[in-house]
């Protein structure tokens, strides 16, 4: 998991894409002008310079060339705005510090879910006036873009990128190799464990993998109770919120875990695995199948040399009892201690970096276009879930359809269900602090036979309601 995930509203069940392919209540439906125009964020023209967040410190040359160039494009067009791109990659254990000592860039990274808590501790800037001055500043999807105001109504972040819905990630040559075919991946978790049985039994390499290692754990477990219909979070709609990591549902997926290691052997018998080490091991061929974002391919591709021919499949997480696919993402924010030129800059590299790509044709051709001619080339036309409107993301990627260079057609099982499937918000009080409570539960289940799942999931949830009660106070 990248992200720390607390807010401080809760969207109880499932809901469908019809959330995520809502448009503003805008009447104007004008093709907005090209972004950076005279009509984008104004600032004075006085020098200025900002930092941004930038790539993955494991990101290849090609995708840092990638970056060099944009930044290049950008300062062209903005003279006064120096950019100074760092490396970065939301880490729980060090994103705190790094806030409260004031070391971040001045646009960074928050899960879609934190931008509530951060607001409300006055932490994030007020990028108001320059995001409504954007020329698709009133046609954000209402239900996203709410992550990212405050109880005033002012924006303090804006959806930017990567909004996903947790799916299945699967290996298209191993697949193959063990007898199956990779056109008809798993549908359900039944499926999933004999495909992974047959994967071990057949090439010695593991069926599946699942992250351990801190909140990313936590995620992942999470992400498997919510596609069984269960939840780690109730509310009573009374602001008060009740931990469940001992929903069956969570118990029911973790025994499945264990009846892979303990039983079947097809379990990669790893608890280190965070978002990076699992997406390195399955870039390296240690596992067949492992669940995360719908949008990791990028970085597969950017860190772990996966490419178009490397044989990688995605499929919809399975789903039964009415349940769904656990969702996120990433929202732009702004320090705030950001002076006010830089506040105006930093929007403008939002909407440059970002956002522009999906509103504006020639940004979106220039930005695939750069992406695709990389040596080696990057990802271009990765399935996402939409920032604006279905109607919108579709208009985007026929724009770069001549330079998209991911394999679809090996997608379609996510691809064929993305607009469709039930999605499932995460948590919202104090989220991080049950992730981090129940990942010792997953690791206890990969490391020893005998974990009693009951009692750990008991105590994580003790756990994890008292952290909720804390923040409450």
């Amino acid at each position: 998991m990248r992200f720390n995930r607390t807010t401080a509203l809760v969207m109880a069940g499932t809901l469908s894409l019809g959330l995520l392919a809502a448009c503003s209540d805008s009447d104007d439906d004008t093709t907005p002008e090209a972004s950076g125009s005279a009509s984008a964020p104004a600032g004075t023209d006085e020098p200025v310079t900002i930092k941004v967040a930038g790539l993955l410190p494991t990101a290849d040359d090609a995708a840092k060339q990638q970056l060099a160039d944009r930044v290049a494009s950008f300062e062209d067009k903005y003279p006064n705005i120096t950019v100074e791109p760092e490396d970065y990659e939301w880490k729980n254990s060090t994103f705190t510090t790094q806030l409260a000592g004031g070391t971040l860039p001045n646009v960074f990274e928050i899960p879609l879910t934190d931008g509530k808590t951060l607001i409300e501790n006055g932490q994030l800037a007020d990028i108001d006036q320059y995001v409504k001055e954007l020329p698709y500043g009133n046609q954000f999807n209402p239900k996203l873009l709410a992550n990212g105001q405050g109880s005033d109504g002012k924006i303090y972040a804006v959806p930017a990128k990567s909004i996903y819905a947790v799916a299945l990630h699967y290996n298209r040559k191993l697949f193959t190799q063990a007898g199956l075919d990779p056109d008809k991946p798993p549908t359900t978790w039944d499926e999933v464990r004999a495909y992974a049985k047959q994967i071990h039994d057949k090439t010695k390499v593991a069926g599946y993998a699942t992250m351990a290692l801190d909140a990313s754990g936590g995620w992942q477990l999470a992400a498997g109770a919510n596609s069984r219909g269960g939840v780690i979070e109730t509310s009573g709609g009374d602001g008060k919120y009740t931990a469940t990591l001992n929903d069956p549902a969570v118990k029911a997926h973790l025994e499945w875990l264990k009846a892979l290691r303990w039983e079947d052997n097809s379990l990669l018998p790893r608890a280190d695995l965070g978002w990076g080490e699992i997406n390195a091991a399955f870039g390296g061929g240690e596992v067949a199948m492992y669940t995360s974002g719908s949008d990791v391919y990028n970085a597969l591709v950017e860190s772990n040399g996966v490419t178009k021919d490397w044989g990688y499949g995605l499929t919809a997480i399975p789903t039964d009892n009415n349940g769904g696919a656990l969702t996120g993402g990433t929202l732009a924010a702004v320090t705030k201690d950001s002076t006010d030129a830089q506040k105006a800059a930093a929007v403008k590299w939002i909407d440059w970096w970002y956002l522009s790509k999906l509103q504006d044709q020639d940004q979106a051709i220039a930005d695939a276009k750069t992406r695709a001619e990389a040596d080696p080339p990057q990802a271009v036309g990765t399935p996402v879930l939409p920032i604006f409107s279905e109607e919108n993301y579709q208009q985007s990627q026929a724009w770069i359809q001549d330079y998209i260079n991911v394999p679809l057609a090996d997608m379609k099982g996510y691809t064929d269900v993305m607009f469709t499937q039930n999605l499932v918000p995460e948590a919202s009080a104090s989220v991080q602090d049950l992730y981090n409570a129940l990942f010792p539960v997953v690791q206890a289940v990969i490391s020893e036979k005998n974990a009693d799942v009951d009692k750990l999931l008991d105590e994580a949830n003790t756990t994890g309601q008292a952290a909720i009660d804390a923040a409450a106070k």
